[in-house]
């Protein structure tokens, strides 16, 4: 991630809300919302300089409130990229393409490797076990990778 989008300014508030415009259903944009401002704010950890995560989560936080309401944080958001909800919206076409276009400061071949810190992060904090279904997304991808790159 380029440090320019590192932080959650008003241009990646627009292309998170842009790629959440993209969902069909309220669910559905709902999803887009969650996992396209979860993957930003996992790759704005991406950085050499040390980070003031209250202040980093603050500004993530007033950001939800404003966009999905109350009953949302990026605590929430980031339990949600490690459950089964995320895998649907990574499977769905629209959203990858959406992501890809409007935030293409993320890589989407970075999704795997930024899921993974997630459920790493998750495991060190709950002491839970990660595998299940993102971590079985994960496996796929990494055998598509190793696909695409073997046939080439």
């Amino acid at each position: 991630m380029s440090q320019e989008n590192a932080k959650l300014d008003t241009e990646l508030q627009e292309k998170i809300l842009a790629v959440t415009r993209c969902g069909l259903t309220a669910k559905e944009s709902t999803g887009f919302f969650r996992v396209a401002l979860g993957l930003c704010y996992l790759a704005s950890l991406m950085t050499k300089e040390a980070l003031d995560f209250k202040k980093l989560d603050k500004e993530f936080n007033r950001f939800i409130y404003r966009s999905i309401g109350p009953g949302h944080s990026i605590t929430s958001i980031l339990q949600y990229m490690s459950g089964e909800g995320v895998v649907k919206v990574l499977d769905s076409p629209r959203f990858m393409r959406a992501f890809g276009d409007y935030c293409p400061h993320v890589p989407l071949e970075s999704i795997p490797f930024l899921l993974g810190l997630n459920l790493g992060v998750a495991k060190d904090f709950s002491g839970l076990d990660v595998r299940g279904p993102v971590a079985d997304w994960i496996e796929r991808q990494r055998i598509l990778r190793e696909e695409r790159e073997g046939g080439a």
